[in-house]
């Protein structure tokens, strides 16, 4: 049985998904974008910025699913441009301090035109 996660901490969903599920003893979270939860926008312009914004809802997502980011087993990284590479990992390294398995891919246009995207799987 599978359990839906919501937490206010972190932005709704933009579309008809979940912030997470938790199934078993694991949790997939839905990917997090740059969104401030408080005020509902984008305000981070940089990729260190939103990669930042992105790793605090993801904290509160997986907290409020009962986990932490430290549990993480397998994380998905999507970065609209590839140079942002380094940049990226300089920020993601400050949170995946357990260094999870990781796919991370270009891609063409993700939501809200941001910069990045990062889900998660994790442990409870």
């Amino acid at each position: 049985m599978s359990e839906i996660i919501y937490t206010k901490n972190a932005p709704e969903a933009l579309g008809p998904y979940s912030q997470a599920v938790k199934v078993g003893n694991l949790v997939f979270t839905s990917g997090q974008i740059a969104i401030n939860p408080e005020t509902n926008a984008i305000e981070a312009q940089t990729i260190e910025e939103q990669t930042e914004q992105v790793c605090k809802n993801l904290v509160e997502v997986l907290k409020a699913a009962g986990t932490d980011i430290s549990k993480a087993v397998k994380t998905m990284c999507f970065l609209s441009d590839m140079d942002n590479f380094a940049a990226f990992n300089g920020v993601y390294a400050k949170y995946f301090t357990g260094k999870p398995a990781r796919s991370c891919v270009a891609v063409k246009t993700l939501p809200k035109n941001v910069l990045v995207e990062v889900d998660v799987i994790a442990e409870l």
